[in-house]
């Protein structure tokens, strides 16, 4: 259905699960996170599948967390364990491409900012167009990502600088540090990442699954998923607490909606 939240399409070994709130700009709503584990799954589920394209309709990857007024926020707001359970959920969510057997690239253009990046850094692969653009602005609004992610792949100096500042970087600078794999131009995008995917897929099916639990179970052993749960405690207590920055940006959202609320705060940020 084209008015779903995504899509799953395949071919051949290869299933491409689509993010399609284009007007949005793929922002992650519950129901599209829904949708994406529900999707992710299926892919895992069928044997005919070798290989998973996460991917965006539009102009971007994903802008991040959908902000948008939302009534279901006043059910935790202000009350720190159900603040901290709602924060384990959006966890569970982005450790699902971590979490699968199968690997999982991500083709990103536009935007893959906040959760959009996080969630693209959870992928196996990352292949993005040349005109893509990456960052956590979170923080510039008194939060923090539930899934800190961004110190495990780039390191920690690099990550402390962009999670601080809550400043983006081109895809360029993205593969130069590490945080994706590919670069190439938009206009290739799509066919160069089915391409991959399908060499990818020349691989069977078991080795990548082994090959994929070897490097995760090693991670692991560092301390990741400790390190993940442990964050969440962290941004559950930012966001129990009254803070300033917090309060007007969301006033602004309210008033104005959200493109306009980022405005007004990264204006305030310029060099």
């Amino acid at each position: 259905m084209q008015d779903d939240v995504a899509l799953y399409d395949t071919d051949g070994p290869v299933a491409v699960v689509t993010m399609n709130r284009p007007q949005k700009r793929n922002a992650l709503s519950s129901e599209l996170k829904a949708r994406l584990v529900e999707l992710l799954k299926k892919a895992e589920a069928d044997e005919n599948i070798a290989v998973v394209i996460l991917r965006g309709n539009g102009k971007s990857f994903c802008a991040g967390a959908d902000i948008s007024p939302n009534p279901a926020k006043a059910e935790y707001q202000g009350d720190a364990l159900k603040t901290h359970a709602h924060h384990s959920k959006t966890l569970d969510f982005h450790m699902t491409p971590w979490l699968l057997r199968k690997p999982i690239i991500a083709s990103v253009q536009g935007h893959a900012m906040g959760a959009g990046c996080e969630f693209a850094m959870m992928c196996d692969i990352t292949i993005a167009a040349d005109s893509a653009i990456f960052g956590e602005p979170e923080i510039r609004f008194a939060s923090i990502g539930s899934a800190v992610i961004m110190p495990w792949i780039i390191g920690h100096k690099r990550a402390r600088e962009l999670l601080y500042l809550g400043d983006t970087i081109t895809a360029a600078r993205a593969e130069q540090i590490g945080m994706i794999n590919i670069v190439v131009p938009e206009a290739e995008l799509e066919d160069r990442t089915i391409k991959y995917a399908h060499r990818l897929a020349l691989i069977g099916k078991e080795t990548l699954s082994a090959a994929k639990m070897a490097i995760n179970r090693g991670i692991e052993a560092q301390g990741f998923q400790d390190g993940m749960k442990s964050g969440v405690a962290t941004v559950a207590m930012i966001h129990t607490s009254d803070i300033e920055a917090d309060k007007n940006f969301y006033d602004k959202v309210s008033e104005k909606g959200p493109a306009e609320a980022f405005r007004w705060r990264n204006a305030q940020f310029k060099e």
